[in-house]
């Protein structure tokens, strides 16, 4: 016979599958203190981040084969083109810049080390904001564990530093997605294209939550791995765009 325990997790379990809103369960997710329910929510997001990419799946071979059908599939783009389901990833950020905020390059060295040669044709190295203070170290660990922390249930993403955990863009999508779930689909996201997801994480933090525009799609997919020190600074500025939103509480400013 089953214990009450396992009646009560299946009970849980089965109320939280019923959940088909991202919002609702990560704000659960934010609330919960006990380990083991933490762990059910997690997996509920987890699924229902899954079903909502099968989904969209399953309505983009449908929609490709009614074209088909129809004589239309000539007219659709080839190469390099965003397949259907993924207009909203074709935004392309203002060439504009905010006065006073330009984009950091992260294609550049940021320190040039003594008998270094640099490349030909670079433009003048752009160095990131430095960090530097008495406690430096412990507010970096500190936004990592929060950078983790929030994208935990994201599937595909695994955040162990600021450069190579980034470098797809995955990572920063579902950052921004966490806070604005309505903002765009993360289900339909592929790491595969790393411009796009660079621009539409940056362009959706920069309307929504007033993150200024601090790194560049063009420089970042350039790079073997993106540059630690800028992307840092961009989750760093992130952070204080949501603290001044409401949108993070906390009693210490990183």
């Amino acid at each position: 016979m089953e214990s009450k325990t396992d009646v009560a997790s299946a009970t849980v379990t089965s109320e939280l599958a019923a959940i088909e809103d991202e919002e609702v369960l990560n704000k659960m997710l934010d609330n919960a203190s006990d380990f083991e329910e933490r762990r059910m929510i997690r997996a509920a997001l987890r699924d229902l981040l899954k079903k909502k990419r099968d989904k969209r799946e399953q309505e983009r071979g449908s929609r490709q084969q009614d074209l088909r059908q129809q004589g239309l599939s000539k007219g659709e783009t080839t190469g390099g083109a965003v397949s259907i389901g993924r207009a909203s990833m074709n935004w392309q950020p203002p060439t504009n810049k905010p006065s006073g905020q330009p984009a950091l390059s992260a294609s550049t060295p940021l320190n040039r080390t003594p008998g270094g040669q640099a490349s030909p044709a670079v433009a003048p190295v752009q160095k990131c904001p430095s960090a530097a203070a008495p406690n430096a170290k412990n507010v970096k660990q500190m936004l990592l564990d929060w950078c983790r922390a929030k994208t935990e249930p994201y599937e595909g993403v695994d955040i162990q530093n600021f450069s190579s955990s980034w470098k797809d863009g995955i990572a920063f999508c579902a950052l921004v997605h966490r806070f604005f779930p309505d903002s765009f689909e993360y289900s339909i996201l592929n790491p595969n294209k790393p411009r796009e997801n660079f621009q539409l994480a940056f362009s959706t933090a920069e309307r929504l939550a007033g993150c200024p525009p601090l790194l560049d799609a063009d420089d970042l997919v350039r790079m073997k791995e993106p540059d630690w020190k800028c992307v840092y600074t961009y989750i760093q500025e992130f952070y204080r765009s949501l603290v001044e939103k409401g949108l993070v509480k906390t009693k210490k400013r990183l």
